[in-house]
């Protein structure tokens, strides 16, 4: 801003020069025609200009900084005015035959003249040649632009307040929104509020949307974490005591080998449920596409390794390029639980497919298998941790605990039922599509 009023004050200040000047230029062209309507010729080849019959008061008072001189073509002045007494004129400049031209000289005092060049033919037909020059001084021109310019720079001043006032209240006025949620963020941070609660404007809506499922998200996985970790001490308690026991034990520690061994198995056992425990996240707001077919197949070749003995079928119904909104690592997991538990139950195949009747912003994908399946009434126990349909199977009873966990954080469901074509449990997960929101 005060560059461009910068550039305003001298585009005008110039503008207004040149327009002075050009007006001075003419006004001193009509003194030039109103001095040779009273100028006479004489037969010597001078010319008479006599003071009383000057239409310019001006010129017949000394001083008074309008000034007229006659010039010989060579120079010779020949005659000046009443005004002009004690003052000299040089010729800056050589100006043809009928031609004027306004230059500022630098006499003292500088003064703006206008030369003209004329050509009179006497009675005899004789020519002569005159340059007449009308001076007026430089500082009532300068005068005139100075008063312009404290003007000029005066209103510009108070218009560029005015406007730095307006655009400093309309400025603050629509940044207010993100000062409410700074405010509002600062308060969170200092544990006076838990969400951003106030009326935002409509564009900062989504924003405070997202914020809030941001906080959420981190704290829940903070919260997370720390259970996590409580559990882990508090389990890691009792199989430390033992192994404290058997050290104490002294010359004893040889017969003790079995127990030690099986606390450490159960050490091994308490950190991998942990582990598994901490891999539920907060919950997902901003999250990638994902492709499901490849993923489903690593896992696939993994499993076909780890169950090997019971020459397992897998049926893959899915599209090359069908997606969903997952993070990949947790899809894995997801898929993984899954897949491990129809490995676990089934007799010989497990298929994958797309269901037909998903809701219309959610993405499914249905993993059933012809194991026995699970009773309708334990399929609430059986999503909760350390829960096993059959406790002669191993493992710990939380992948599906797991499963269910990271379904419901993306805003899924996770739901169980008898499978209708081969007999055994199927399992269907349903993803809301809200990617990147």
């Amino acid at each position: 801003m005060a560059i461009a009023f910068a550039v305003m004050a001298l585009v005008l200040e110039q503008g207004f020069r040149k327009s002075a000047e050009q007006a001075l230029q003419e006004r001193l062209q009509v003194q030039i025609y109103a001095l040779l309507s009273v100028a006479e010729l004489l037969p010597n080849g001078r010319l008479k200009i006599s003071d009383e019959f000057l239409h310019e008061p001006r010129l017949a008072t000394p001083g008074s900084g309008l000034y007229a001189f006659v010039h010989k073509k060579n120079g010779v002045m020949i005659w000046r005015s009443a005004s002009a007494l004690g003052l000299k004129n040089s010729l800056n400049t050589d100006p043809k035959p009928g031609e004027s031209l306004f230059v500022r000289q630098l006499d003292e005092p500088s003064r703006f003249a206008l030369q003209y060049d004329i050509i009179w033919e006497g009675d005899s037909g004789k020519e002569y040649e005159f340059i007449v020059t009308i001076a007026e001084e430089a500082r009532f021109l300068d005068q005139q632009i100075e008063t312009f310019r404290q003007t000029l720079y005066y209103w510009l001043l108070i218009f560029a307040v005015f406007f730095l006032i307006i655009l400093f209240a309309v400025i603050r006025w629509g940044l207010r929104p993100l000062r409410e949620i700074g405010n509002d963020l600062h308060a969170i941070e200092q544990g006076e509020i838990e969400f951003l609660k106030g009326s935002y404007s409509s564009e900062l809506q989504l924003l405070a949307h997202n914020l809030n499922g941001l906080i959420n998200s981190e704290r829940a996985h903070l919260t997370r974490y720390r259970n996590t970790l409580a559990d882990l001490a508090h389990s890691l308690k009792t199989p430390l005591a033992i192994l404290r026991g058997c050290l104490e034990a002294g010359d004893k520690i040889v017969s003790s080998r079995e127990t030690i061994q099986n606390q450490v198995d159960r050490m091994n056992d308490i950190v991998e449920y942990q582990l598994q425990s901490a891999a539920a996240k907060g919950q997902k707001q901003i999250s990638g596409r994902i492709v499901v077919l490849p993923v489903l197949e690593k896992i696939i070749h993994s499993l076909e390794k780890v169950y090997g003995n019971k020459n397992i079928r897998f049926e893959l119904v899915i599209p090359e390029h069908f997606s969903m909104c997952c993070d990949e690592g947790d899809f894995y997991e997801i898929a993984g639980n899954l897949l491990d538990n129809a490995c676990k139950w089934c007799k010989s195949k497990i298929k994958i497919t797309i269901p037909n009747n998903c809701h219309y912003n959610y993405s499914c994908l249905s993993i059933e298998d012809d194991g026995p399946g699970i009773a309708l009434e334990n399929l609430d126990n059986i999503l909760k941790r350390g829960v096993r349909a059959d406790q002669n199977i191993d493992g710990h009873g939380i992948g599906l605990a797991v499963v269910n966990e990271l379904v419901n954080l993306m805003g899924g469901t996770l739901k169980g039922e008898k499978s209708q074509e081969l007999g055994g449990m199927k399992w269907v997960i349903s993803i809301e599509q809200r990617c990147g929101e």
